[in-house]
């Protein structure tokens, strides 16, 4: 077995609570990444993870929405031209893991990036920090339903996460919005599962 990646300093004081000073988050949005990482570090905890790698889950937890209150013609040129089209509210991940590049290694890098589109790519740590944003305590969405889930995992997480993409898939559709191509590729994927 190969060793563990290591966290930069930016990532290993985020995996402790603390944002870098770039950070672009209101106290309410704090609190939302703070309720993401919460629900990380207890799956992490739940499948057995070593410390390092809790550690990495933390860190992905308390940086996904680093940038969430960014302007996004500030954003926009930060991020790779493959997302430069992206509505302005999907720009913070992309842009967070181009800014937290050096500090993670890619599959860190890659949950953040995606972690509001969904990617078929997704390794344990990208598919988790897409359902606990989803499924965090403070959201509205149908907390019954939301809560049944997160009772689930992180044992029942191939499940959970074909239920939670069906969920949004079918919000997507019905608001008549064009589903983002990566979007398309995890539904797909986990439709086979």
């Amino acid at each position: 077995m190969t060793s563990e990646p290591g966290l930069g300093p930016v990532a290993r004081a985020a995996a402790r609570g603390e944002l870098p000073d770039w950070a672009r988050a209101s106290e309410k949005r704090r609190a939302h990444i703070g309720r993401v990482a919460a629900l990380l570090g207890e799956w992490a905890r739940g499948l057995g993870l070593s410390a390092a790698e809790q550690e990495r889950w933390l860190a992905a937890g308390w940086l996904h929405d680093v940038l969430r209150e960014a302007p996004p013609e500030e954003l926009r040129p930060l991020v790779p031209e493959a997302f430069r089209a992206l509505p302005p509210k999907l720009l913070h991940g992309p842009a967070a893991a181009e800014r937290l590049a050096g500090e993670a290694d890619a599959e860190l890098l890659e949950a953040i990036r995606y972690h509001t589109l969904g990617s078929a790519r997704f390794g344990t740590l990208g598919r988790a920090l897409y359902l606990a944003d989803f499924l965090e305590p403070g959201r509205r969405y149908e907390p019954e339903w939301t809560a049944s889930l997160r009772a689930r995992m992180p044992h029942d997480l191939d499940a959970v996460m074909r239920d939670v993409v069906r969920a949004r898939v079918r919000h997507v559709e019905e608001s008549g919005s064009v589903l983002h191509p990566e979007t398309r590729a995890l539904y797909e994927q986990v439709q086979g599962a």
